[in-house]
This record gives structure tokens, sequence and C-alpha cells, in this order.
């Protein structure tokens, strides 16, 4: 089997460069200093998780390529013993050098930033009327036992409840390791097939809901002009208890350019709903900015799997088969109850393989 040295050379030469980053990275979470800035030890932490493995694969395709050409002078050597030796470690240590190097080219896809931030999950009932509140109802709690099956924690900014159960409304910030890049191809419509309990015929009917998962912004990613901001308070609807319902402690933002509103009052002050809203605004702002940017990106390769149009229909979740389907891949689960009860593994994997599989055919 013939070896593509200089290909190969050239994808260890692009992992070593990572390798010397990782160096650079250890260095720096040694740091005293660094380690007494809680946010800049954070993230040379996650960049430090992210770039091992890279930096394993390089040290070992270094050595790997290293005994390849050993091998390959041996097998042009004069003595017979040398060159049957050569002959006999080339296969294997080509065989080992494209395997690693195949994996090493999912390893260098470019990395987005944001894929290490926490998230804000927004759930929004759609067409259905009740049904569809109650179909929100249950993809908030698929989603909210997929988070704690992965130990992130939780937090609710805001929700408004169905006239029958469910929510019209639902907004949760999600707090853990790589949260929105694990999630973020949860975004678009998502469509129920059921017989809901109001039918009396038994016929099945077709509601939908809407999901939209933001990375959380910080102050540095978005310049917002607080003069810009409109702030209303009101008194907090629903559960709460009479501190929440006797005082205005709910808060509304809204953002004039653009039209943006956030209401959030499951705070326990004024002050803290005050906050949870901003950071809701940015987070908002900065997704609006990141999707113009994907659609200029998109407009040069069509990529199977989306992370910009929230109106497109992504996931079907048929009752009367038990099945989940997921369009974008053409993927089709009989598995309907473990999904909605927040084993979502199968399918959020699937569609990061499909969408790394697109990118890597423009590396």
């Amino acid at each position: 089997m013939a070896l593509d040295r200089e290909a190969i050379g050239g994808w260890v030469t692009k992992l070593q460069g990572i390798a010397d980053r990782f160096a650079e990275v250890e260095k720096r979470v040694s740091d005293p200093d660094v380690a007494a800035d809680q946010e800049q030890f954070t993230a040379f932490m996650v960049e430090h998780r992210r770039l091992k493995p890279m930096a394993d694969k390089a040290k070992e395709l270094v050595e790997a390529l290293s005994n390849w050409d050993e091998a390959s002078e041996w097998a042009s050597s004069d003595d017979p013993d040398m060159k049957a030796l050569g002959a006999s470690e080339l296969p294997g240590l080509t065989a080992f050098l494209e395997k690693g190097v195949e994996e090493a080219k999912w390893m260098l896809l470019p990395h987005d930033a944001a894929d290490d931030r926490n998230a804000i999950l927004e759930v929004r009932a759609g067409t259905g009327g009740d049904e569809a509140a109650l179909f929100a109802g249950d993809l908030v709690r698929m989603y909210l036992k997929h988070a704690e099956s992965r130990g992130w924690k939780h937090t609710w900014v805001g929700m408004s409840e169905g006239t029958v159960g469910g929510f019209k409304e639902a907004v949760i910030r999600l707090e853990g390791e790589g949260v929105f890049g694990w999630l973020k191809f949860e975004r678009g419509v998502h469509r129920v097939q059921r017989v809901p309990a109001t039918e009396s015929q038994g016929r099945v009917h077709t509601s939908a809901a809407t999901v939209a998962v933001l990375p959380v912004a910080r102050e540095v990613d978005v310049a917002l002009n607080l003069n810009d901001v409109r702030k209303d308070t009101f008194r907090a609807s629903g559960a709460g208890g009479q501190h929440v319902n006797k005082t205005e402690s709910a808060v509304r933002l809204t953002h004039v350019p653009t039209g943006t509103v956030v209401e959030c009052q499951d705070g326990r002050s004024q002050h803290q709903n005050y906050e949870r809203a901003l950071e809701v605004l940015r987070s908002r702002l900065y997704d609006a900015a990141r999707e113009a940017a994907e659609a200029e990106r998109a407009a040069d390769r069509k990529s199977q799997v989306s992370t910009g149009d929230r109106s497109a229909k992504i996931r079907t979740y048929n009752f009367p088969q038990g099945r989940v389907t997921d369009h974008r891949i053409g993927l089709t689960l009989h598995a309907l109850p473990a999904i909605l009860g927040g084993e979502l593994e199968a399918v959020i994997e699937a569609l990061h393989v499909a969408d790394r599989a697109e990118r890597l055919k423009n590396l």
C-alpha cells in the first residue's frame, strides 16, 4: 500500500501546530496569575480540554511517521535482512498513519468558540392551539430531563403557561460544559402528530412548537447601548407566592432599534429579573448577528444540517407510529417514549456527524 508521504506530512505538521499551542496553554493554566483570574482560568481550561486529544494525536502520528520513514529506508537497503524488515513494517505503519490522519481531519475542523458557551433555550407553542402548548410542555420536559442526565444546571428566565397545561412560551438558561455546541441543531420547528386528549373522534392532529437555542452572550460580544433599551416593570403572574404577586418584580426590556422584547419574572427580585432579561437580550442580539454571518457563509456551501433557519421544519414526533424523524438527515428512530424522556444522544450525535462530514468536504 503506497503512502502519500507529502500529504500525510502536511496533516501531521498542522497537528503539530495545535500541539505547540496546547503546550503553551498547559503552561498558562499552571500560572498563579492566571489561576487568580477565574474567568481567564476557565477559558484556558476549556481550550486545554479541547486541544489535548489533538496534541495526543500529534505525538502519536509524529512517532509513526518517523518510524515509517525509517522503515522506508530499510526497505530500500541493499541488505536483504533490512530490506525484508522494512517491507514487513511498512504496511502496518501505512494503515496506521492513514487511519490516524482521517481521525485528525475531524479534529482539525474549524472550532466555533460559541460551542463552549452556556445556552438560552426558548420553546414556543406554534400552530395547534391548546395542543401546541401541551406539546411545547413535552419538549420543555424532554430538554430538562436531557440536561439533568448531562449534569447541567437550569434556571428559569420566564414562562407563559397554556390554558390547559403546557407552555405558550418557556425561556430557560442552561449551564454546563459545551451546552450550546451540543444543542445548537435543536433549533427550528418541531412537529407532533397525535390524537389530542380533547379529540372525541380519535383523529390524529398535527401541531407544532418552535425551539431556539442561543449562545449566552457576554457584554463584550454586543455593543448594547442601554439608552436604546426601554425597561417596564409589572406584577408577575402564576406560581411564586404572595411576594411575587404583590410587587412589580417582573421586568420587560424592549430594544427599541430592533423591537426585540424580553420578559423575565421568575427571579426573586426586580434586580435579578433585570439582569437575567438583559443577558437574554444580549444573547438574542448576538445570535441575530451570528445568523447573518452564517447566512453569508451558507451562500457558498449548502449544509445538510443548519442552525440558522428557525422556520424550517426539522423534526416530527409521530405518536401513532411511536417514531421520531429528523428531516434534515433522514433519520427515523422508533423510540419516541425514550426520546421524549430525554434520551436525545442518538439524534444529536447523528446530527453532529452529518455536520462534520459536510464541513470535512470543505476543509
